[in-house]
């Protein structure tokens, strides 16, 4: 009996390893640091901040985007308000939010198939447009939730990669309003890319 029960836990060893490891998120940022606009935003007297969207062809959790949506809109109302007021420069920069890349797992799929679910991953990239068009920066944005922590929250850390990743944007759009300083994608070193 005692071998059976230690060949059962070798084969149960042998299947979940193997499972567990593809449980990675294979979203991937390209560095650590994100590069200074070209200026900092105080030059332009109006910014607008467009909605979220997917990049095309991306096809993600829609409430998770709304979430992303609704959690930047909340961080960039009141600053964005106080420098609309100052005095129209005839510049502006327009904020384009896109989510290059998700893999959000809900708390549904965190109950019924706790880590075996995977990661989840969110990359997102921000371009910032003058009037004329040109980019004045493309910083972007990663979070991931571990399969393991995700499953053991039943989804909780999984929504909070969400407001992570929105705050890390807000973060570079407010750090770069007075003076141009670039700043953090989120990203460790295990979360780069290899270049």
């Amino acid at each position: 009996m005692n071998k059976q029960r230690r060949a059962l836990l070798a084969v149960s060893v042998a299947l979940t390893l193997p499972l567990m490891t593809a449980c990675a998120t294979r979203i991937k940022a390209s560095d650590a640091q994100n590069p200074a606009p070209r200026e900092a935003f105080s030059a332009y007297g109006r910014i607008v901040l467009k909605p979220v969207s997917f990049a095309p062809g991306q096809n993600g959790d829609a409430g998770a985007l709304a979430k992303i949506a609704g959690n930047l809109e909340k961080n960039l109302h009141e600053p964005m308000q106080q420098w609309n007021r100052a005095r129209d420069n005839g510049r502006t920069l327009t904020i384009e939010p896109v989510v290059e890349q998700m893999s959000f797992k809900s708390s549904t799929k965190r109950v019924l198939l706790g880590p075996l679910a995977g990661s989840s991953g969110v990359l997102m990239r921000v371009t910032f447009r003058d009037q004329a068009g040109n980019i004045i920066a493309r910083p972007e944005f990663f979070q991931r939730a571990n399969a393991m922590s995700g499953a053991f929250t039943l989804g909780v850390q999984d929504n909070l990669m969400l407001t992570r990743v929105t705050k890390l944007a807000s973060d570079y759009i407010i750090a770069n309003y007075t003076q141009a300083v670039g700043g953090p994608t989120g990203a460790d070193d295990a979360a780069i890319a290899s270049k």
